[in-house]
């Protein structure tokens, strides 16, 4: 069992953050906080903790002054399922999950996870299953098949599912073995650049210009931990492109947000001179859809001297499976956590995203790393990190016995999640979100930017 501080070593360690001194995040509470067998709060709060530790060096790096960063570890937990607590005009939006995306039983009492959140990958998989877009009609087809035959054809066929396995199947996976040989997050230099000091400003991150081109929750989570610290955020997104409804408008507080079609190419030179501006590309499309429109990191740090790129994919760089699609609850599905979870009516997905948000958090501590070090020394820099790997870390905290979490509540008491709660005025009406969960002593976290719709402002960036 790893404590939340050991976890916090651990990922200062895989970041190379060498001693740490008074800076040390201070990280109160214990697991469980949800009825879940992973020590989620614990995964979240390290990471948290980590991205405060970043906080801090930036703040020292400008100011010549240290602060301490503080997590509540039940409102880190809290911030895994951020979107469950969004309001809009005191409403709840819709759940975010697609009717078609489910667990189906296959062959041999067998099961697997579809994901047909995206209107593409819906109808990848009833194609390959043969049937409308109908839950009940899949259901029966998928019965026909083999698990893992099935993953591959829907994958070959350009939509996500992972086929449900235990834990001990999955440790013998190929892909597994690839997982556990990755580091759990890279900062490596991929250039060179001169110097860049910090651009003036009162926060830690005033100044510094984010492009995000992520979808879903961990790539812009880490985007949105980076405007909650100062950055200037600027969302692009494509009007041709799946998008995922309100949940863009939790996951997009802070930002701003532009629309820009890859496929033309005055829109390619948009983002050429969008980016040129930048300080931080951050992307999570599937391995190799941007390089192929010239925005590979090399082409970036041609493009841009100094920039540090942010990746996020969901496999990794090694193993078969690393130009494979993936999500948060395809990796719980193949890695045993679903199996782990399962009630009577078969296997669950988590009742928080720990993966993806967990993702986001080091994607962010990389960034912020890897300006602190263009600072000092200069460079162009690659932040990776991959859900995969960061999947194994969490269950790599050690498991809970059933007697410790069984009696569990489902939610936090109301008097306890009102205090983790603000509103804001956005476009859309009043957004009830969660606040910050990260505390400083002297530059506290805050989002001056209301979540918009997404394509709502020209893509320009704001005057330093």
């Amino acid at each position: 069992m790893k404590s939340v501080h050991e976890s916090l070593a651990e990922i200062l360690a895989a970041a190379g953050c060498g001693e740490i001194g008074e800076e040390l995040p201070e990280i109160a509470g214990d697991d469980p906080v949800f009825p879940t067998r992973y020590r989620v709060g614990t995964a979240g709060a390290a990471a948290l903790g980590a991205l405060g530790l970043a906080v801090a060096r930036l703040w020292r790096l400008r100011t010549g002054r240290t602060q301490r960063a503080r997590v509540n570890l039940r409102a880190a937990a809290a911030s895994l399922r951020s979107y469950t607590y969004l309001q809009i005009n005191g409403k709840a939006p819709p759940g975010p999950w697609d009717p078609l995306s489910a667990f189906y039983q296959v062959r041999g009492k067998r099961w697997i996870s579809i994901h047909c959140n995206f209107p593409n990958h819906r109808a990848a998989a009833a194609s390959v299953l043969k049937v409308p877009e109908d839950r009940e009609e899949a259901a029966k087809a998928a019965l026909g098949w083999e698990g893992e035959a099935l993953e591959d054809a829907i994958h070959a066929a350009g939509g996500c599912a992972g086929y449900v396995r235990t834990e001990e199947e999955w440790a013998h996976h190929p892909h597994a073995q690839a997982v556990t040989g990755q580091p759990l997050m890279e900062i490596t230099r991929i250039g060179d650049a001169p110097a860049e000091p910090l651009p003036p400003g009162a926060r830690p991150l005033s100044g510094i210009r984010v492009l995000d081109l992520t979808r879903v929750l961990a790539g812009p989570t880490c985007a949105r931990s980076l405007a909650e610290h100062g950055a200037d955020v600027l969302k692009i997104s494509a009007g041709h492109l799946p998008d995922s409804g309100a949940m863009d408008l939790d996951t997009g507080i802070g930002k701003l947000s532009a629309s820009l079609d890859l496929r033309k190419p005055e829109a390619i030179a948009a983002l050429q001179g969008l980016a040129r501006e930048a300080d931080v590309f951050s992307q999570s499309y599937r391995p190799g859809t941007l390089d192929a429109r010239g925005f590979s990191p090399q082409a970036l740090a041609a493009l841009r001297p100094g920039i540090v790129c942010v990746s996020l994919s969901a496999w990794g760089g090694t193993g078969p499976w690393s130009a494979r699609r993936g999500f948060d609850s395809i990796v719980q599905a193949v890695s045993g956590m679903s199996h782990a979870a399962r009630g009577a009516e078969g296997p669950r997905r988590l009742p928080v995203s720990a993966i993806d948000f967990v993702s986001g958090y080091l994607m962010a501590f990389g960034a912020m790393l890897a300006l602190a070090r263009r600072a000092r020394e200069g460079g162009s820099w690659l932040v990776r990190v991959a859900l995969a790997r960061v999947g194994k870390w969490i269950v790599d905290r050690g498991l809970l016995a059933p007697a410790e979490f069984s009696s569990v509540p489902r939610e936090l008491p109301e008097d306890e999640l009102k205090g983790f709660l603000a509103e804001m005025d956005a476009p859309d009406g009043r957004i009830r979100h969660l606040k910050p969960v990260l505390e400083l002593s002297e530059t506290q976290g805050r989002w001056e930017r209301p979540p918009v719709p997404l394509g709502y402002h020209p893509p320009a960036w704001p005057a330093r």
